[in-house]
């Protein structure tokens, strides 16, 4: 009966609005999930003493303040349901999390596994439709969670596949490289998916085949997994991306060639224009670098360069505009994105959150907003993911070797 409950609820709650109608149909055939008993975090103890004494160290600018909001195991891409009432986290392992502020006092009180009888594979990017779906990006999939702000209560949901397992990208292309995906609704409330390719440079008998399925670019397809297209070509591995509130335009972050020296290629932040434009690899490493494997190539392509060149292998990854009211009026339309910090450079940089002011002409410079996570050793005490905005304006920050996140506020 419990199932046939959820069921009749979630189809009640979902039934109205027309673009989702392809979606709804699908839910005559509809699996639950199981009744597994969730998975709790505490929110207690010596691993939340710790953590809030590392952010007594970061730096911000005059006015902002950065505490704890949660205890999330292997925090990564995060999705605020639309009615404010629910964080979902994903990570690169086999965990979507369930993050809730109970009383409301702007710290989480219980975080839980969504859907515990489900076996996700790298769950990294989740998305909120206005209307309720929730859009979970796995390796080789792409799932649909009707109501899930609603339901994550139950360890018993409703799990639609909009992209089965199997047919994101070609089974023998996966990898355990590159396969963080991240989705987002664009303004055309269509589907937008990385696809990062496996390599850390692409091999030319593979780019035939990445063209023509997306991967090293980004894709996008309708809501219900139909009408899909590659979007963006020319992508290394891109964890990050978000759409400009008065434009509408693509912008995205890029991870750079490795092993080319500590200071080459740079990171990137890139922004798409218009579909179909190409972004370089595996011609260029990063900025205007070419790779060594491709250097006495004619480029068979029209080359974007990066709307910003980013401190070399720092990693950039999730990226927000902020269209919030807390933060100074200097900060609207402005991006947010997290540095996880270098892994093969001798001298360790990033883990930190930069800011991105882009002006009327779409010249974007990028600064340090908040940083203090590489000690004075050279080691980490964080490594920031993904931001996120708050329904106050506050913004989140996960980060998946501290297994927290963190909200940042501002005060006059």
């Amino acid at each position: 009966m419990k199932k046939l409950l959820n069921c009749a609820a979630a189809c009640i709650l979902i039934g109205a609005p027309a673009l989702a109608q392809s979606n709804l149909e699908k839910l005559g055939a509809f699996k639950v999930t199981g009744t597994k008993d969730h998975v709790y975090v505490d929110q207690t103890g010596s691993a939340a003493d710790s953590i809030r004494s590392v952010l007594e160290g970061i730096e911000l600018p005059d006015g902002f303040n950065i505490e704890l909001y949660a205890l999330v195991p292997d925090a990564r891409h995060m999705a605020m349901a639309p009615q404010g009432t629910v964080l979902f986290v994903g990570t690169k392992k086999n965990k979507v999390w369930a993050v809730m502020d109970r009383d409301r006092n702007k710290v989480a009180d219980e975080v839980k596994d969504f859907a515990p009888s489900l076996e996700f594979d790298v769950p990294n990017g989740v998305a909120f439709s206005k209307d309720g779906f929730l859009f979970i990006a796995e390796r080789n999939r792409v799932m649909m969670y009707p109501a899930a702000e609603f339901f994550h209560e139950s360890p018993d949901v409703v799990a639609v596949p909009i992209v089965p397992q199997g047919t994101l990208i070609p089974v023998e292309e996966e990898s355990y490289n590159h396969t963080a995906r991240v989705v987002k609704l664009g303004p055309d409330n269509k589907l937008y998916i990385s696809l990062g390719q496996p390599f850390n440079v692409a091999p030319e008998e593979k780019l035939a085949l990445y063209n023509e399925t997306g991967i090293g670019g980004i894709i996008r397809m309708n809501r219900d997994g139909t009408g899909r297209e590659v979007y963006t070509y020319g992508v290394r591995n891109s964890v990050g991306h978000d759409f400009h509130p008065e434009t509408g335009e693509l912008w995205w972050t890029d991870n750079q060639v490795d092993g080319m020296g500590d200071d080459i290629p740079p990171g990137e932040i890139n922004r798409q224009t218009e579909m179909g434009q190409h972004f370089g690899h595996p011609w260029f490493g990063g900025g205007t670098v070419r790779t060594n494997e491709y250097a006495g190539q004619e480029v068979p392509v029209e080359v974007v360069h990066p709307a910003v060149e980013t401190v070399a292998h720092a990693a950039d990854l999730g990226m927000s505009f902020y269209t919030g009211k807390m933060f100074p009026a200097k900060y609207k339309n402005a991006i947010f994105s997290a540095q996880h910090g270098s892994w093969n450079r001798t001298e360790a940089v990033g883990a930190r959150v930069m800011v991105t002011f882009i002006d009327d002409e779409g010249n974007a410079t990028t600064e340090p907003f908040a940083e203090g996570w590489l000690d004075e050793n050279g080691e980490y005490d964080g490594r920031p993911v993904d931001v996120a905005m708050m329904k106050d304006g506050s913004i989140l920050v996960s980060d998946d070797f501290a297994n927290a996140i963190y909200r940042i506020t501002y005060s006059q």
